[in-house]
């Protein structure tokens, strides 16, 4: 079978202005939202986990890439989207999160990373070494020719990996390969201060692209190169607590116009949450084949979940103890472990308690999946059962309220929770076209 990824390439090289955006988010309800939407769109989906999220140890969602790999399967079938529809890709392989230790550890800890998700049946794999390890000097940039040696020697565990797999499954597919890194770390910017953003430079992606191809070539990995598709670099969009820094193509000209001299490759842009649907397009007309977003999926949950929070508030302000508090129960949980937002939110007491609510970044997505959190969600699901009271829902979900009136949505507390993250995969929808897959 072939891989998907390679016919966005091809309708990328045939100047068709065609792409596809890439959901990275470890969230059963996203994700679920987005299977739904591919199935009425028509359209392929790719998901992708992040090294942090799923790893040989569970990461911080507790799934090791078969675990996410089963999940996405279960998902699909309740919503009855067909696999061969769904790619899966793993996002920042590498040592990532094995960087606390010399490279000779922290090179195994990522080939095991790397040979798992290959196991699982992954077939899009951005391999990132473009990080330092314990070992490596601290004042001293990291080299092209080490982040290739690294990143080859990850790309040579893939294709050992694929080779058991096909011995397997013959029909498994082969998996591709994304290179690079020109981003922030997973999960976001963590200044406090905007200092905006740096378009990449035609010379420094043009040096990142033959340091891999040699050493891919010095270990053997010839055939391996040719399922390098794509790059990532910094076209000039950034996510970040206020927004995002939007996508100005003027500044890109020259950046844009060099990938047309890789006849095998596309860019990958990263963190484009929060560009409009015509920047995305833009991104795409441009030659940015793949758009991934994470936290923009999330914080539309977030909204669809705190628009029936608010309209709870109101139905149920005679009986109290009838609400489901989730609102103050998630606040509540990152309180009590405020491990993963305080790097991020800066300011006084009372602007990131706005944010652990609000910011965009959006860091209570890692909160959700808590216990406590769980069970005021279906309390609030359960509150609602039997439909939101039409005023409120014109009051607090404006766009599903319309819908529902036009009877082509259910008022049922997860359909407009679905359809609100619906409305964020729209804009991607419009910006890569990738129905026409």
């Amino acid at each position: 079978m072939k891989n998907l990824m390679l016919q966005v390439l091809q309708e990328q090289k045939e100047g068709k202005q065609i792409g596809i955006y890439s959901a990275c988010t470890g969230n059963a309800l996203v994700l679920e939202a987005c299977m739904r939407h591919a199935v009425k769109t028509g359209s392929p989906l790719l998901i992708e986990a992040t090294a942090n999220q799923v790893d040989q140890y569970g990461g911080y969602t507790g799934m090791k890439p078969a675990d996410f790999m089963k999940m996405i399967h279960e998902l699909a079938q309740k919503a009855g989207l067909s696999m061969d529809r769904i790619i899966l890709g793993g996002d920042h392989l590498g040592p990532l999160t094995f960087a606390h230790l010399p490279e000779e550890e922290a090179m195994k800890e990522a080939s095991e990373l790397v040979r798992q998700y290959v196991k699982a049946g992954f077939t899009k794999i951005h391999i990132d070494t473009s990080m330092k390890v314990a070992s490596d000097p601290a004042d001293v940039r990291l080299s092209d020719e080490i982040i290739s040696r690294r990143g080859a020697l990850l790309a040579s565990v893939a294709e050992k990996a694929y080779a058991e797999l096909k011995e397997e499954n013959q029909d498994a597919v082969h998996p591709v390969y994304i290179v690079g890194s020109e981003v922030p770390i997973p999960g976001g910017s963590q200044d406090a201060v905007d200092t905006g953003v740096q378009v990449t430079k035609v010379e420094d992606f043009k040096a990142t692209v033959k340091a891999f191809e040699d050493a891919f070539a010095a270990k053997g990995l010839s055939d391996a190169w040719k399922y390098v598709i794509g790059v990532v670099v910094q076209p000039g969009m950034e996510e970040k607590d206020a927004g995002c820094t939007e996508y100005d193509r003027s500044k890109a000209v020259e950046l844009m116009a060099s990938i047309k001299e890789f006849p095998s490759l596309m860019f990958e842009g990263h963190s484009s949450d929060y560009q409009t649907k015509y920047k995305l397009r833009e991104l795409v007309e441009d030659g940015v084949g793949i758009l991934k977003v994470g936290p923009g999926l999330t914080f539309a949950l977030r909204e669809g979940l705190f628009a029936l929070a608010y309209a709870e508030k109101e139905q149920y302000k005679a009986e109290p103890e009838k609400q489901s508090d989730f609102m103050e129960a998630l606040d509540e949980a990152m309180l009590a472990d405020p491990k993963y937002f305080v790097k991020h939110y800066h300011g006084t007491d009372a602007e990131i308690a706005i944010k652990r609510k609000f910011s965009f970044s959006d860091r209570c997505r890692y909160y959700l999946p808590q216990e406590k959190v769980q069970k005021a969600m279906d309390t609030l699901f359960d509150n609602f059962k039997d439909g939101v009271p039409l005023n409120l829902l014109s009051q607090f979900m404006p766009i599903q309220y319309t819908k529902v009136r036009e009877g082509v949505l259910k008022n049922d507390p997860k359909e407009l929770v679905f359809d609100r993250v619906a409305n964020t995969v729209d804009e991607y929808l419009y910006g890569t076209q990738q129905e026409k897959l």
